[in-house]
């Protein structure tokens, strides 16, 4: 995005900053406010549970299941937020999914099956990142310390002997990745 014309980079790139400044003190309020919902429908459901079985016995399960728009799990979740935290002040500043974890309230990982499956970076990836940290280091931080200076070197061995061959082969700059797999060219 080209800032206006009449604004310099350094000016729209404050302007930024501060954008980032204020969203993520807006996100910080929408998890704090998701958290509060969460502790305070948790409150009502205790309250609710405690009548529905004063009135009507055993009946919980089936008023959760007429009157609560979500699952009986979640219903669970909240009540034991609820009766865990006092309020939710001492919780500011974390999700709802890192409170469950704190408070040993187990969740279910998140649904993934939507998701189209993506295999794990092959070595060579993984190494050459390895290799552009290891330039990105400077010299005298690898110097200063020989124990990861050894670590690079020994990591990006394999791949160095790999690519040496290739390019002492001549193998044309259009290689695929499986040109680069574990099998040995």
């Amino acid at each position: 995005m080209n800032p206006p014309i009449n604004e310099s980079p350094e000016d729209e790139i404050n302007r930024l900053h501060e954008e980032v400044i204020r969203q993520t003190d807006d996100s910080r309020k929408c998890l704090h406010a998701g958290l509060t919902a969460a502790w305070q429908a948790g409150q009502l459901l205790l309250v609710g549970q405690k009548r529905v079985r004063r009135t009507m016995g055993a009946a919980w399960g089936f008023w959760l299941e007429e009157k609560f728009r979500g699952s009986r799990r979640t219903a669970s979740n909240y009540m034991r937020l609820a009766e865990s935290a006092p309020d939710t002040a001492v919780l500011q500043g974390l999700s709802l999914r890192q409170v469950y974890l704190r408070l040993g309230i187990a969740t279910e990982p998140k649904c993934r099956t939507d998701s189209p499956h993506v295999e794990p970076l092959p070595p060579h990836v993984r190494l050459a990142n390895r290799l552009l940290v290891a330039l990105s280091t400077s010299d005298k931080a690898l110097q200063a310390n020989p124990e990861k200076s050894a670590a690079f070197r020994q990591d990006l061995r394999a791949l160095y002997e790999r690519l040496r061959r290739l390019f002492e082969s001549g193998i044309p700059a259009n290689i695929t990745g499986k040109a680069l797999s574990n099998k040995n060219p």
